[in-house]
């Protein structure tokens, strides 16, 4: 026998044995990460609201595009306009790609406007993205109050603008508008729904009011063929972004009022607090492997012809998805200067407007 075939038999059994010890290794370095695992989603609000039906839109078709399909659980902590959740995931969650958030977009105001409780950093988060972004504020009086022009609103003394609560979007939006557009003394009426405010335009006990643009057809489409309302001025958000209806085609964009660069970044703060949708969070310190993989899988998520199914299942309204990478940018575009968040502090208060 030559001596290498001699020896062929061992290595042989050598090789397989390498093999076998190898194999398991191999097998579980294919296995993807959330194989088998649970994410939970902490959700800064109570069960059974309009966020809550947001996230359900999305969890089915995260499920489908995370490797590995995990099993994907809520659980609620609501609390401080978000913050009690945005604390928890700053202070508490472990960084393991295990546990996101989906907060409203309060927590960040709360940040950037040094409000009390804040125990995070804003900007150190991970961003995956928002269902929900895009949309329109409008500002219309009713016809009896004859302010069918701007001149006429603008000339007018003693404006009624109806809202929920000080501090309410619908409320800061509204006193945003009339400072802007320099209104005479402008009085704010609060403690309504928003469909309250609706009737209260009707019964004649306010004159105005800024409003989602998509709530009105939806809810009062015959104000668009009575000629019930004047429409003047629109937030965009994003800037240029147009709710769809020729009532609006023509209705003059807020910016165009502005005159100060302080002005122009009073809307920016307003447009990006509520572009930024409610966002999916991760803990800072969350490993890339993982950010990498939620990040794609919620970029396929939104790309899904069927999420905009999902959200008007779930939720009953339009998906408006924004990107992780766009979300990240508008929080960074938010202003922080020092005199920009003390005259946003006004604007959102019960005091009186702000000087222009």
């Amino acid at each position: 026998m030559q001596p290498e075939s001699r020896y062929q038999p061992q290595r042989i059994l050598l090789f397989i044995i390498v093999c076998g010890l190898l194999a398991p290794a191999f097998v579980h370095s294919q296995t993807p990460f959330y194989q088998g695992k649970t994410i939970t989603i902490i959700q800064g609000r109570s069960p059974g609201g309009t966020g809550d039906m947001r996230v359900r839109a999305v969890i089915p078709l995260l499920q489908k595009y995370i490797p590995g399909k995990p099993t994907i659980v809520s659980e609620f902590m609501s609390g401080g306009g978000g913050r009690k959740a945005a604390n928890y995931m700053y202070k508490q969650a472990r960084p393991d790609g295990l546990t996101m958030a989906n907060i409203g977009e309060g927590f960040v105001t709360n940040a950037v406007l040094g409000a009390s409780g804040v125990q995070y950093d804003v900007d150190k988060f991970i961003y995956l993205g928002s269902g929900n972004s895009r949309t329109n504020y409008v500002f219309h009086t009713v016809k009896e109050a004859k302010t069918e022009t701007l001149d006429k609103l603008r000339t007018a003394t003693g404006i009624r603008i109806g809202g929920q609560a000080v501090g309410h979007s619908i409320y800061v939006v509204g006193r945003l508008f009339a400072w802007v557009l320099d209104l005479k003394e402008p009085k704010f009426v609060i403690g309504y729904s928003g469909p309250e405010i609706d009737a209260a335009m009707l019964r004649g006990e306010v004159d105005a009011r800024a409003q989602v643009t998509e709530d009105i057809p939806r809810r009062n489409p015959e104000w668009f063929d009575k000629g019930t309302m004047h429409w003047h001025a629109m937030l965009e958000i994003p800037k240029g972004y147009r709710f769809r209806h020729p009532v609006f085609d023509k209705v003059p964009a807020l910016d165009i009022f502005a005159k100060t660069d302080r002005e122009k970044k009073a809307i920016t703060m307003a447009r990006n607090f509520r572009l930024i949708g409610s966002p999916f969070i991760l803990p800072p310190g969350t490993p890339k492997e993982q950010v990498e993989i939620l990040e794609q899988a919620m970029r396929k998520t939104f790309k899904d012809p069927e999420f905009a199914a999902s959200m008007l299942k779930f939720a009953g309204a339009e998906a408006s998805p924004l990107m992780p990478e766009e979300q990240t940018a508008a929080i960074k575009e938010i202003p922080r200067e020092p005199q920009i968040i003390d005259l946003y502090n006004k604007l959102a208060g019960p005091g009186p407007l702000p000087a222009r």
